[in-house]
């Protein structure tokens, strides 16, 4: 039927590519059967896939992912057999090789290898790339067009407050407008307070964090005891952990990159940028990395067994 190369750092994106296709190619009443996924299979499972036949009427699609294909060195005699699954492929057969490259990296697939020749001369191949625009306007006209789809409308203030807080992950701006439209019901209007309702349900975190950030060990230990309240301290852990990797870029990078790049290497909004930079001008850089693998031990400690106070380990960590 159809072989597909999707890839690209733009996971939502050929998430939402994909469930088009198996709308589109699978039966409703059997798609749950005849739809079929494989994280980088060995060379042999790879070929069974190829020639997978439907459990049930209509046609199978398989997801087949293959970030690793591109590193690895396949006989020719394997490429040869895989050229020829793929020039054979059963008419009610999909194929999607799916390659999700790390997001904000820049990293490409390696066009070099044989194996990308093969695929590529048969399937039909489609990029997705992280969305690149960082400009506030951009970004407010997705929104607007996926409130759309959700039915709802966006006042421009509920917009900008929710790129101030999310920046450009469609994944993350599209579970937040589901939620929205769950707290406008039945209304279906957002507005700024909505925004801060859902989406700065962490409010108390973010509070802990600038304390965090300013060097304010003090009120920053009052704050994560509120936290404690409400959140299990790998939870805490966990988003402090998310935070301080976009500290460490933005401080480091502050001197040789404009807004707009560091923007495209934290996936934050300029305006966060800059306001991160002033909250942190009195914390180093050595801070922050000595912060980052203290919580790094911690999180190990509590994983693997050796620490039974949680609590006292993430605490430890923090503020030592």
């Amino acid at each position: 039927m159809s072989i597909y190369f999707f890839y690209g750092d733009e996971d939502y994106n050929i998430e939402l590519e994909i469930k088009k296709l198996k709308k589109k190619l699978l039966d409703k009443n059997f798609a749950s059967m005849n739809f079929k996924t494989a994280d980088n299979p060995s060379f042999p499972e790879l070929i069974s896939l190829l020639r997978t036949q439907p459990m049930m009427f209509g046609n199978l699609m398989i997801v087949i992912d293959c970030e690793d294909y591109f590193s690895k060195t396949f006989e020719d005699s394997q490429l040869e057999e895989l050229s020829n699954a793929l020039e054979n492929n059963i008419e009610s057969l999909c194929i999607i090789f799916r390659a999700i490259l790390p997001r904000n990296e820049g990293k490409k697939v390696d066009s070099r290898r044989k194996i990308y020749k093969i695929i590529t001369k048969i399937a039909q191949m489609q990029e997705f790339p992280t969305f690149r625009t960082y400009k506030t306007e951009d970004i407010s006209n997705w929104i607007n067009k996926e409130g759309k789809k959700h039915e709802i409308i966006f006042e421009k203030e509920a917009a900008l407050a929710l790129i101030e807080h999310i920046g450009n992950n469609l994944r993350q701006l599209s579970q937040e407008i589901e939620k929205l439209k769950l707290l406008a019901y039945p209304k279906t209007t957002i507005t700024k307070k909505m925004v801060k309702e859902i989406c700065i349900s962490n409010e108390d975190l973010f509070g802990f964090a600038d304390f965090l950030l300013k060097g304010n060990k003090g009120q920053a230990l009052l704050e994560f005891q509120k936290l404690l309240e409400k959140k299990h301290p790998l939870e805490i852990l966990a988003a402090v952990q998310t935070m301080l990797r976009r500290w460490i870029i933005i401080k480091s990078k502050s001197k040789e990159l404009s807004m707009f790049e560091i923007s495209k290497l934290t996936g934050q909004h300029e305006f966060v940028i800059k306001t991160t930079l002033e909250k942190m001008k009195d914390t180093s850089l050595k801070d922050l990395v000595d912060l980052k693998q203290n919580l790094i031990q911690a999180e190990y400690k509590i994983k693997s067994g050796q620490s039974i106070n949680h609590i006292d380990e993430v605490e430890l960590a923090l503020f030592s």
